[in-house]
């Protein structure tokens, strides 16, 4: 199953940005997704999660900012991103699996990302 990252872009500090995660087959709606960023140098983190029911989690670090949700009729997930900061430029993916999996982000596969940068 291909899942394709989108919606990244260079942004100035404060402003919003909408990455969609999407994929051919219904598969969100029976599995957790996450959203996952990579800066240089850095390790890949888990940003924000959605479990199958609707649950949600958040990173400290974007608590507040980011709002992850989901359209299982249009088999995407959504990064609504607020009040972006320098920090928060990064490569973003996102991925799928049991929740235990999207937690751990222990996966072999991984798409191209979208990259995401904020600066003015």
């Amino acid at each position: 199953v291909q899942l394709q990252a989108s919606g990244g872009g260079l942004v100035q500090p404060g402003g919003s940005l909408r990455l969609s995660c999407a994929t051919s087959g219904s598969i969100f709606s029976i599995n957790a997704v996450g959203w996952y960023r990579q800066a240089p140098g850095n390790q890949r983190e888990l940003v924000a999660r959605i479990t199958s029911g609707g649950s949600t989690v958040y990173a400290d670090s974007v608590k507040g900012r980011f709002t992850i949700s989901r359209d299982n009729a249009k088999n995407t997930v959504y990064l609504q991103m607020d009040s972006l900061k320098p920090e928060d430029t990064a490569v973003y993916y996102c991925n799928f699996g049991p929740t235990s999996k999207v937690v751990r982000g222990s996966f072999d596969s991984w798409g191209q990302g979208t990259l995401v940068t904020v600066s003015s």
